[in-house]
């Protein structure tokens, strides 16, 4: 009945049973993979801003992927997923993950996973921004794996061709110009 780790989609994203994080403004949207235990009804949402110490939950119901609004820019929020039965048996948490909205222009990250297994990465936010494009398999060390600029309608695009190589891969940027 455990629900795997987290997955983030957007800064940091995308991989098997990892959760995925997608920001937007002053929210940001999280996704799991759904339990294989036929026993689970339903998943919550637990977040705080201080690690272990979370202050809210929030029932996501049977969906794999909820979004947390009214975040406030520069506040560290930590987060981590349970799992529950409908005779309210909850889960072990998932691993927690942190997230910290930042004020100003801010991309979006969007993932499309190839046939191949191949992802492209497309990034939404204001033209001629230049991003390295950063990857992590266990949220330790970050590697540049390169770079992307958004175009004069505000989108740019990477293709990470070593992804198929690795069981789980999380992806964020990092804005170096302007």
């Amino acid at each position: 009945m455990n629900v795997n780790t987290l997955k983030m989609l957007g800064f940091a994203a995308l991989a098997a049973g990892l959760m995925n994080l997608s920001a937007l403004g002053s929210s940001v949207t999280f996704g799991w993979d759904a339990s294989s235990d036929p026993s689970v009804a339903g998943y919550r949402v637990y977040q705080g801003t201080i690690s272990g110490d979370y202050t809210s939950v929030v029932d996501a119901g049977a969906a794999n992927q909820k979004t947390m609004s009214g975040l406030v820019a520069g506040t560290t929020y930590f987060f981590a997923v349970t799992s529950y039965t409908a005779n309210g048996l909850e889960s072990l948490a998932s691993n927690e993950i942190t997230y910290t909205p930042v004020a100003g222009p801010v991309a979006t990250l969007q993932l499309k996973v190839q046939p191949n297994r191949q992802v492209l990465l497309t990034a939404t936010g204001p033209a001629a921004y230049r991003y390295d494009v950063l990857a992590t398999q266990k949220f330790t060390n970050w590697t540049v794996i390169g770079t992307l600029t958004n175009g004069s309608n505000g989108s740019g695009q990477f293709t990470d061709t070593a992804a198929p190589n690795f069981s789980s891969r999380s992806y964020r940027l990092r804005q170096t110009a302007p």
